[in-house]
């Protein structure tokens, strides 16, 4: 079986690599083989290639920076994703698409199923919802995977950026009123290889829109905590953490306060089980 999978460089992008199973052909583009804002492009790739199935966890994920970037956002996030689901009906493969917990605003007090309203609070939250909608104008077998608080052992984020910064500060200030799960990527791609491996065998759920997170949820300042924790067992240097509000650290873009995602579907359709939070970012520190 031949998958494409877009964005070379990604977190995701690297642990599907590594989740795949060994019989996959694996056809990875980055952006200097494919221009996602250019939809011939697209076009033209995936002609060439003709996958059997096509994964794309590349995105653009500058959530701040997309305030003023709004046109490369729409094009990466919103019309590439339409693009891609055209070839693939066009081929009769499926394509797995992975989006966000920002489709939401945050002010449900549980969990959010894959059915509540949508309102998204930024430009970011809004291209990756208008490229969930241009999968699903055009049908075909498709799995879209919203996310949350997505991490790793390499690239550019949360762990990454609090292991450094807890290292050179004596003190540090983290947002603890928004709400979520921190889902390590090597947990969704080898959800991803499982759910590919249901389909390969005749045992496919149904086909739509699906939230994957890590199980339970907590706080970036919670998150930061278990980080320093971790940083403590080993003897390295840790600052002292202190819990602010959101309100008090004003960004460009606005978040959700409550990003909590219910996985109830994707488990019980698909037969999957999805890690504790916890548990995952222990096995993702453990490769480091």
């Amino acid at each position: 079986m031949k998958v494409l999978i877009t964005g070379r460089s990604g977190q995701l992008t690297r642990e599907l690599q590594i989740a795949l199973p060994a019989d996959v052909e694996q056809v990875v583009l980055g952006s200097a083989e494919l221009n996602l804002a250019d939809p011939e492009a697209i076009r033209q790739q995936v002609r060439a290639i003709r996958p059997d199935l096509i994964l794309n966890p590349a995105a653009y994920t500058a959530v701040d920076l997309a305030e003023s970037e709004v046109e490369q956002a729409m094009a990466i996030n919103a019309r590439a994703p339409g693009v891609l689901a055209e070839e693939a009906a066009a081929l009769g493969i499926p394509l797995i698409h992975y989006s966000t917990d920002y489709v939401f605003d945050g002010q449900k007090a549980g969990a959010y199923l894959e059915t509540d309203a949508t309102a998204p609070l930024n430009v970011y939250g809004r291209s990756k919802l208008a490229g969930e909608q241009a999968i699903r104008a055009v049908g075909g077998q498709h799995l879209i995977l919203r996310t949350s608080w997505v991490y790793a052992g390499h690239g550019r984020n949360f762990l990454l950026t609090m292991q450094r910064l807890l290292q050179e500060k004596p003190h540090m200030k983290v947002v603890a009123d928004q709400i979520g799960a921190p889902t390590w990527a090597g947990t969704l791609a080898s959800t991803t290889a499982a759910l590919i491996q249901h389909w390969r065998q005749g045992q496919a759920g149904p086909w739509g829109t699906y939230h994957l997170t890590c199980q339970g949820h907590t706080s970036w300042f919670g998150f930061a905590e278990a980080i320093a924790a971790h940083l403590q067992a080993e003897g390295k240097p840790n600052a002292t953490l202190e819990p602010i509000s959101a309100a008090s650290w004003p960004t460009p873009a606005t978040r959700p306060l409550n990003s909590r995602l219910d996985c109830q579907r994707l488990q019980a359709d698909w037969q999957v089980e999805l890690p504790a939070w916890e548990t995952a970012l222990q096995l993702c520190l453990a490769q480091q």
